[in-house]
């Protein structure tokens, strides 16, 4: 601000920029710093930590303002974002040199929780997702999209899902947004906003873009297409609203080109089996319950990809795995080959060891946010693929024939960037030497000059000393002043009147000549020429890669894809697993089955492996009961594990297997509660509970562990009950279910029910002692054995004596005759001392 208060050009230009952003902290460019001011700054200082200065000091319009080096723009940016804020960056959008007055500035970027690019802040192996939602016709639609990858899919509620909104809100769940964008006046927002909570930003945008005509005519024009019918959204009005709002809202917050962003998919969740949101919680897909790490999970113990894109594709089959037994087999195929053949799988691991992350590389070009060495690193990993291509030419299996046949190595882009970038290039791209000698003419003239002129300055330094006689005399240079001579105090007489002096020093003073003035602007207008062209030539250079996206793309998904069938077939090799036959059939039957994720935590061969067989069309429900600590949960889980595995295209953990593909999954383990939503631990079991029997199919399968021990024991006894009858009796035939429970009453079930068979976990007494065998037995288990596990917990032991006590109580007799319970009879309880008293009558 000036000193009488009136705004100066500068502020008045920050002000109508901040008007424009006034949601977002603004960025605003000054020199080689990013500055903020005014509540900008005081947030900022304390989020990032940095000094709180003021602008205008000794006026009476101080402005708060704090600022940092523009280079430490993303890890700034990020920590900003993490802190819940939109980030405007500010730019100078031209030469200050060649500017006339104020340099004009504009917003070249924002970003959001959903829009990140930095590296140090997405998950290598993970999706950063962004979500946009809308409604037409009363029916929603979603979209999502990695801005970093460049994946864009489009999603709308069938007719056939039931209620919309809970899809609307799985769909979300499976995808995990950083960001979801809704358009004002959504009629969901709020339960959104409830649901996703901690999990995701929720931003509200211009309504229109979100609407069936606006969106269709942004999509086409992206695109470059008459029609979208050929992305599949014919008929999904919902779907083409939420992803054409999502990619205005992309193209208003990146402001940059979207050549990534080449196909939009449409998601059909019935293409895949369909595991909901506690169901992949409770099998431990890609986290672990215990802290939300990925060690621990199903994606940890099998992961062995060698490249980012690998592990995100990985990921992605297993949270997603098939339904088609055909192209499960085509998997399973290419992975079988690569188990039979370990040179080739050897050699395609080797080569994929040096491939960096093409998928990001590509979406930092687009977003003209990468440097140099990482269009090096993109070089780098195009030269590799040709040897890829090269093993894969003894493969046999139609899906690794397809995906080799079909690898556009992209020479012209690898070719272009060796001839342009130097081999190792500076981490900047306005820094020195990032262009490559003998590609562009003119800046091989300005870089000669510059080396000519070094060599001048050398020349004339020896022909000065030569002609004056000052031995010591030296010609430098400095931002200040340029080239100059300096001599010493005790030469100074020998200084030539054709000198003029420039400034004195504390040992002597500097002169300049005409001769050594017009040299230096030679070079200065020179070594300008060549910053400015370098960074120009790079740029063309990083655009000219921005445009060949759709390719590289389509290259790093088919070394993804090549990655994730060796990576399968490294695990298999090492971890000793089988070829599982899928096929459409209603059995799931393994042979000396294990958990992929409790084997890797024991001792080798420590893991009791055991036998399944369920079948739809026989014994399709079996009732397991057994002691606490048995292994009842990890039974149930690996058999779960071992579909998804199968239908992801893998290996699984047992000697053989037969696995009928499944249409749905659901895994009912462990209890929690929702204190958030006012929900007890007993009501979320029974809302999960409820979701099983609405939407389990004879193809489904079910594993559920301790139905009813969330409330009264007659009271979970009946639930448990009914909810085995009704499964039983569903329309169709019965979903494959294996039912863990204490309540043994539930045994009865199998003399009963025709489909029903009784399992239990083995258990030898020895004297007092017990010994869980962890092996699968035919039958039904008689005792729980819950106090032997209160004693191995720690329990004292006084009141494990009088838990054995009261039980014996219980087993024995549980009521008098006069109907008063005798719970707590015993040496110590209240009614054996009056039963010691003589009766009156």
């Amino acid at each position: 601000m000036s000193a009488a208060g009136t705004p100066t050009p500068m502020f008045r230009q920050y002000r109508a920029i901040k008007d424009a952003h006034p949601n977002a902290v603004l960025l605003f460019r000054m020199g080689d710093f990013y500055e903020m001011f005014y509540e900008d700054a005081r947030e900022a200082s304390r989020v990032l930590d940095l000094t709180l200065t003021a602008r205008g000091k000794g006026t009476d319009h101080v402005v708060p303002m704090c600022g940092f080096p523009w280079h430490q723009l993303e890890g700034y940016a990020a920590r900003l974002v993490r802190a819940g804020h939109r980030v405007a960056v500010c730019d100078q959008v031209e030469d200050p040199r060649a500017a006339k007055g104020l340099v004009r500035r504009e917003v070249t970027r924002v970003i959001t929780p959903g829009t990140v690019l930095d590296p140090a802040e997405l998950d290598a192996k993970e999706n950063a997702w962004i979500a946009g939602v809308a409604v037409a016709g009363g029916t929603p639609g979603a979209a999502v999209l990695d801005a970093s990858t460049g994946e864009f899919r489009a999603w709308q509620a069938a007719a056939t899902e039931g209620e919309p909104w809970p899809a609307l809100l799985e769909v979300l769940r499976a995808f995990g947004p950083r960001e979801v964008v809704v358009p004002e006046g959504f009629p969901f927002a709020e339960e959104l906003r409830r649901d996703l909570d901690g999990v995701a930003a929720l931003t509200a945008g211009d309504a229109y873009p979100f609407t069936l005509e606006p969106a269709a005519e942004l999509l086409r024009r992206h695109f470059g297409v008459a029609s979208l019918d050929g992305f599949g959204l014919r008929g999904r009005p919902a779907a083409v609203a939420a992803a054409g709002g999502l990619l205005l809202y992309l193209e208003e917050t990146q402001k940059s080109g979207l050549e990534h962003l080449d196909r939009v998919v449409v998601h059909e969740p019935a293409s895949h089996l369909l595991m909901d949101a506690a169901t992949r919680a409770n099998l431990e897909i890609d986290r672990a319950l215990r802290g939300g790490v990925r060690r621990g999970s199903l994606f940890h113990a099998v992961d062995r990809t060698r490249t980012a894109a690998g592990g995100r594709m990985l990921r992605g089959w297993l949270l997603a795995p098939l339904i088609d037994p055909a192209a499960i087999n085509a998997r399973l195929d290419a992975v079988e080959e690569m188990v039979r053949d370990p040179e080739l799988r050897a050699s395609c691991r080797e080569r994929l060891d040096g491939l960096h992350d093409v998928e990001r590389l590509v979406g930092r070009a687009v977003a003209a946010a990468c440097g140099p060495r990482e269009l090096a690193a993109l070089r780098s990993s195009l030269e590799r693929i040709p040897g890829l291509i090269s093993d894969l030419a003894r493969a046999r299996t139609p899906l690794l024939r397809e995906i080799a046949d079909g690898i556009d190595p992209c020479a012209d882009v690898s070719t272009g960037i060796a001839r342009a970038l130097a081999d190792d290039p500076p981490a900047g791209a306005r820094d020195a030497g990032v262009v490559r000698d003998g590609w562009n003419a003119e800046l091989d003239e300005l870089r000669a000059l510059r080396r000519d002129g070094r060599a001048y300055i050398a020349s004339l330094e020896a022909g000065e000393r030569e002609s004056t006689g000052i031995a010591s005399l030296k010609v430098r240079f400095n931002k200040v002043f340029g080239y100059y001579i300096e001599v010493s105090k005790s030469n100074l007489h020998l200084v030539p009147e054709r000198y003029v002096r420039k400034q004195t020093i504390a040992n002597g003073e500097r002169f300049v000549t005409p001769e050594l003035k017009e040299h230096e602007g030679k070079v200065l207008n020179a070594q300008e020429r060549i910053e400015t062209l370098e960074y120009e030539l790079y740029c063309r250079l990083r655009r000219e890669v921005a445009t060949a996206a759709p390719r590289l793309k389509d290259l790093a998904a088919r070394a993804a894809t090549i990655d994730v069938l060796s990576a399968l077939a490294e695990a298999a090799v090492a971890l000793d697993y089988c070829r599982p036959r899928v096929d459409a059939s209603g059995t799931t039957e393994i042979v000396a089955g294990r958990h992929p994720v409790v084997e890797r935590t024991l001792p080798e061969r420590a893991f009791v492996p055991n036998d399944t067989r369920v079948d739809a069309d026989g014994r399709a429900i079996a009732i397991l009961t057994g002691p606490n600590m048995g292994g009842k949960s990890t039974y149930l889980r690996q058999i779960g594990l071992a579909s998804v595995l199968a239908q992801a295209g893998a290996f699984v953990p047992a000697e053989s297997a037969t696995l009928g593909v499944v249409d749905r999954l659901f895994c009912r383990v462990g209890a929690s509660d929702s204190l958030a939503e006012g929900q007890s631990t007993f009501m979320v079991e029974m809302t999960e509970t409820a979701n099983i029997l609405h939407h389990a199919t004879a193809r489904s399968l079910v594993l559920l562990d301790e139905i009813g021990r969330g409330t009264a024991t007659f009271d979970g006894l009946s639930i448990a009950w009914a909810v085995v009858e009704f499964l039983h009796g569903r329309p169709g035939g019965p979903p494959r279910t294996l039912f863990a429970t204490h309540y043994h009453e539930l045994t009865e079930l199998a003399a009963e029910l025709p489909g029903v068979a009784n399992l239990r976990m083995a258990v030898r007494e020895r004297g007092d002692a017990v010994v869980f065998a962890h092996r699968v037995e035919n039958g039904a288990a008689d005792r729980s054995y819950g106090i032997h596990v209160a004693r191995l917990a720690g329990i004292p032991q006084a009141v494990v004596q009088r838990a054995q006590e009261i039980l014996s109580n219980l087993e024995t007799d549980a009521w008098g005759r006069d109907g008063l319970p005798r719970l707590a009879r015993g040496s110590r309880g209240p009614r054996a001392r009056r039963a010691a008293q003589p009766s009156l009558f």
